[in-house]
């Protein structure tokens, strides 16, 4: 038995290899970030909430740190969020935009879910409290993520969205809009909203285990290179 090396069957293995161990290492790096995030999360739900006034946020420092705010609910710019259930049952979230007191900014708040209750066909009545409000809640960016072939204006009822549209929305309203949503937590809250928001989902696993097969199947490729690469006969 001897070793042979063949240049085209190499060349291939130093590929999958390089496109194994890439796709490990993203992975990887994937995993890292979640839970980095995870122990940002944690960290931030034992502090204090920070005061949001109509100075910009931070998009990705405020993301689920928790946030307090005051000013007014702004009931004409109501919206709804669509395909949203709890428990089972379909529903939609409340989104009211909130002008912040002593600036002309505007946050938008996620106030909770309701159900349908006369079916889809009529939106959900939900009272808006009046006047000055504080609420407190937990920061959450908008997935600019689109489903394919979803038209970005949904069609049946100008108040009824499938995902907040943070630039439609400030388009709209025609005030300066903070860049993330508040999910209210508590608060003046004097309402039937259901309001469960469930923890960061924690993917570090998942993704730690497609890094290990990635980086799996790169020890795979080599080991079967290896054994395929010795042939019978003279040493040449």
């Amino acid at each position: 038995m001897h070793f042979q090396i063949r240049l085209i069957p190499t060349l291939a293995m130093l590929l999958g290899m390089a496109l194994f161990i890439y796709l490990g290492a993203w992975q990887t790096g994937k995993g890292d970030r979640l839970e980095a995030e995870l122990a940002q999360h944690a960290l931030r739900g034992q502090l204090g909430p920070t005061v949001v006034t109509g100075q910009m946020l931070d998009a990705q420092a405020a993301q689920d740190a928790p946030l307090l705010v005051t000013g007014t609910f702004e009931a004409q710019h109501q919206i709804f969020l669509d395909n949203r259930q709890e428990n089972g049952q379909p529903g939609v979230h409340v989104i009211t935009p909130l002008h912040i007191d002593g600036s002309d900014t505007r946050i938008l708040v996620n106030r909770g879910w309701i159900g349908w209750s006369q079916g889809r066909s009529v939106l959900p009545v939900v009272p808006t409290p009046l006047g000055r409000v504080q609420v407190v809640g937990l920061g959450v960016v908008p997935s600019t993520k689109k489903f394919f072939l979803m038209p970005d204006h949904p069609d049946a009822q100008t108040k009824l969205w499938t995902r907040v549209d943070m630039p439609r929305f400030a388009s709209m309203i025609g005030h300066p809009l903070q860049p993330v949503v508040l999910e209210q937590t508590g608060g003046d809250v004097s309402d039937t909203l259901v309001r469960h928001w469930g923890p960061p989902e924690d993917r570090v696993g998942k993704h730690r285990g497609y890094a290990f097969q990635w980086f799996g199947m790169a020890a795979a490729l080599l080991l079967f290179y290896l054994v395929a690469s010795f042939r019978k006969g003279e040493r040449s």
